[in-house]
């Protein structure tokens, strides 16, 4: 009972972090077009890898159910999701350890990470995507260390449920399947598990042809050719590609990165089995969001920084640093790393070029900092028809068509440059 009321007092305190560090006006990036799709209401019948069918449609559901704005049910759905996935790593790690003070230090760790934070403060699809996510691994992990043969089937139930949100998620099914595989002996469970999932699965495809969508409707988009462009990469780009990986690792793990290694060593000597389904599944979601060509693919690594934070609360509950606990408060100084990194860049002379370059949507601490209060927003840049130094026309695509919609419900120009 114990871990569940850490777990709701870590939703709670993270719930407060996120919504109050939450945008002002709706940001740059895909953002707007998310409300867009909630404040027109008319639910996605299509599960495309674009149209994101259940977070969409969730979106909608509780605009329609609380009769909140279409900005202000974005952004429950966003804290919220945010701050359930930091339970649940708390949960998770709980489970693997029965360490409470490295549960909650994981939990920490991962909710104040860059890459999870900025998108919980945001109108994207990731955080909610985690959640299923972070779902589907403590149903693994549950399985393994409580031998508990129901999380067998629900392991299957989550992330063929997750797939409806993001297909990204695909990349884990081989860590399922080795999952199933290493339950084999539980034929009724692991048989069902793997029937549960195939029918989740495939009812993308026959969701999409009952409309008339190709096959891979589920998996590729006419909007972009960001796969063929990431394989048609010179080794240079990959170099580069995979250095930033490394970037975006120690941005938001900084210290403890260290335990993190030290975790998978640990894990690998104490149980093989779960290592190596985590390892294939850190493995592959690594390696495309590493050599994935899109500007944004930090966001990418989120299932990957899922299970490195496992790893952090795994490696810190080795008796080898027992004596770490009196120190790891210093989770709680994450966010002064932020500020400090911040001003850094923005004393040398190329961070403040880009700082310059990057104004219109609010300079760097867009890029440095994760919370977005009081940020510069997509609809009064389009109202104002303000140019951007790059190329943003698909942003302001969607942001003419809000304010338009917006416009038709009595919305003045004024008011629309506050959303």
């Amino acid at each position: 009972m114990k871990q569940y009321l850490s777990a709701i007092a870590l939703f709670f305190i993270f719930s407060a972090i996120y919504y109050l560090g939450s945008f002002t006006k709706i940001p740059f990036a895909d953002c707007v077009g998310f409300v867009l799709s909630v404040e027109k209401g008319e639910f996605e019948t299509a599960a495309t890898a674009t149209s994101h069918f259940l977070y969409t449609n969730t979106g909608i559901l509780i605009k329609n159910l609380t009769g909140l704005h279409a900005i202000e049910a974005s952004r429950f759905l966003v804290v919220v999701s945010g701050a359930a996935t930091v339970a649940f790593i708390y949960l998770i790690v709980k489970t693997i350890t029965k360490t409470q003070w490295a549960a909650i230090t994981a939990a920490f760790v991962f909710g104040f990470s860059f890459s999870f934070w900025r998108n919980a403060e945001i109108v994207e699809v990731y955080t909610y995507n985690c959640l299923w996510v972070s779902l589907f691994f403590l149903s693994m992990v549950k399985a393994f260390i409580e031998k508990k043969n129901i999380h067998i089937i629900l392991s299957s139930l989550f992330l063929g449920i997750s797939l409806w949100v993001h297909i990204q998620n695909i990349l884990l099914i081989p860590a399922l399947l080795l999952f199933l595989f290493y339950f084999r002996k539980e034929k009724h469970y692991a048989y069902s598990s793997f029937i549960l999932f195939a029918l989740l699965f495939s009812s993308l495809s026959i969701l999409n042809m009952s409309q008339g969508l190709p096959f891979k409707a589920f998996y590729s988009s006419d909007q972009g050719t960001w796969v063929e462009d990431s394989l048609q990469q010179t080794p240079t780009q990959l170099v580069k590609d995979f250095f930033q990986s490394f970037v975006y690792l120690i941005y938001n793990f900084n210290i403890f990165i260290f335990f993190g290694i030290a975790g998978m060593g640990l894990l690998y000597k104490t149980n093989r089995k779960m290592f190596t389904v985590f390892f294939i599944a850190a493995l592959l979601v690594y390696g495309f969001s590493t050599f994935y060509v899109v500007s944004d693919n930090y966001v990418f690594f989120l299932p990957f920084n899922i299970i490195f934070a496992l790893s952090i609360g795994y490696g810190l509950s080795s008796v080898k640093y027992t004596s770490f606990k009196k120190f790891s408060w210093v989770c709680l100084l994450i966010p002064l790393g932020y500020v400090f990194a911040y001003h850094t860049v923005l004393l040398t002379e190329k961070g403040k070029e880009a700082d310059a370059f990057k104004k219109y949507k609010g300079g760097m601490n867009y890029y440095l900092l994760p919370w977005m209060n009081n940020n510069v927003g997509i609809l009064e840049f389009t109202v104002d028809n303000k140019v951007a130094p790059e190329p943003i026309n698909w942003m302001t695509a969607s942001a003419q068509q809000y304010i338009q919609l917006l416009k038709s419900k009595g919305y003045t120009e004024d008011e629309i440059r506050k959303l």
